[in-house]
């Protein structure tokens, strides 16, 4: 079906390494809690899967954030926990609370009932995807989204979040062949999933491995990236004749970048932990190099709105000019390096999107 033409393609530009006249910004979580017409929203819908579920919903809080600031993206609002949760597993939100799974995978039985699940279970994401991208009406992209296959498994089997990861760390280290099958199903999931999300109308794709950070050394490797890159494998590449991009995040990895460096994805998500100019030399430049996204703190928001500005303009020239002209060089898309927190001040992130736009800028002009 035909979309409006895209207005706004710096982000996608970014992604693809090319030229931007400014640094293109958005938030991971951008349509939440923080905003006050999100929760009117989600009191309407009466739970957080009536949210998600609902395609009317869905719109209109993705929506919400590009009303309030000039944004260079919108993210479909939904959740990572959907693929697990059309497996059968029973996902729920308390008011307040982290999500919970009726349902663990635990044992041999458990792992032996996992398959990939019908993706019409999941037709409510494709149709907001699509209402999405309409009323969207080419403003900006859209992006579709998943949890990896490592971070859907942690839910899986603790069973909702974790402190210690003491249930899922126990069947990697006991059972390794157990972990390994939720995985490679996991993947291929994620993929199919992924890709409907495409077919739907998403202009781009992330991948995010919220939980990868939380893994040894040697183990990131062999439980999280490898099933990444099973993923990234099988996604489709182009849709009605447009490169999707693919973006992988993942918090706590900038000690492995070096092992990133060769995925097949685009971008590179980068936690506040990580230095920009470092990043950049080793993954960020050559003719195989990645773009990069992040990584300001989510706390800066609570700053005072010349700390906002102070802490941007420390991002951007961290990262330094990005690459300008014909061909493809190293690029930048600002963002947090997590999500942003609900007890952020609205208007604080007016600040925040203005001043990477205002000083992205300079940083171009200057000689």
């Amino acid at each position: 079906m035909p979309f409006a033409p895209l207005q706004n393609d710096t982000f996608l530009r970014a992604c693809l390494r090319q030229s931007t006249d400014h640094t293109p910004v958005w938030l991971m979580r951008q349509a939440g809690r923080y905003l006050p017409e999100y929760r009117a929203t989600r009191a309407k819908a009466g739970s957080f899967m009536g949210l998600a579920t609902n395609t009317d919903y869905a719109t209109e809080v993705t929506l919400q954030p590009l009303e309030r600031y000039a944004l260079d993206a919108a993210i479909l609002f939904s959740d990572i926990l959907t693929v697990p949760d059309a497996m059968g597993l029973g996902l729920s939100f308390a008011l307040g609370e982290g999500p919970k799974f009726e349902k663990t995978v635990r044992t041999e039985a458990d792992v032996a009932a996992l398959a990939v699940p019908d993706m019409d279970k999941l037709r409510y994401v494709f149709d907001a995807v699509t209402s999405i991208r309409k009323a969207l009406a080419g403003r900006v992209p859209l992006i579709g989204f998943s949890g990896s296959p490592w971070t859907l498994a942690c839910y899986m089997v603790e069973g909702g979040g974790s402190d210690d990861y003491r249930a899922v760390k126990s069947l990697m280290y006991a059972r390794p062949d157990l972990m390994h099958r939720i995985l490679s199903i996991n993947a291929d999931a994620v993929a199919a999933y992924l890709n409907a999300q495409i077919e739907a109308g998403a202009q781009a794709v992330m991948v995010f491995d919220s939980w990868g950070g939380v893994l040894a050394d040697g183990k990131f490797q062999d439980f999280s990236l490898a099933y990444t890159r099973r993923v990234l494998a099988q996604l489709k590449r182009e849709h009605n004749g447009a490169v999707i991009p693919r973006i992988v995040f993942t918090k706590g990895g900038g000690l492995w970048l070096d092992d990133m460096k060769d995925l097949d994805c685009h971008a590179l998500g980068l936690d506040w932990t990580v230095n920009l100019a470092r990043a950049r030399a080793q993954v960020g430049e050559g003719a195989q190099g990645k773009a990069l996204q992040g990584n300001i703190d989510p706390n800066v928001l609570f700053a005072p709105p010349e700390r906002i500005e102070a802490e941007v303009a420390a991002v951007l020239e961290s990262f330094g000019r990005p690459h300008q002209g014909a061909g493809t060089g190293p690029t930048h898309i600002f963002n947090l390096g997590h999500g942003i927190s609900q007890h952020t001040p609205p208007e604080h992130v007016s600040v925040l999107v203005d001043a990477v736009h205002s000083h992205s800028r300079r940083l171009r002009q200057a000689p």
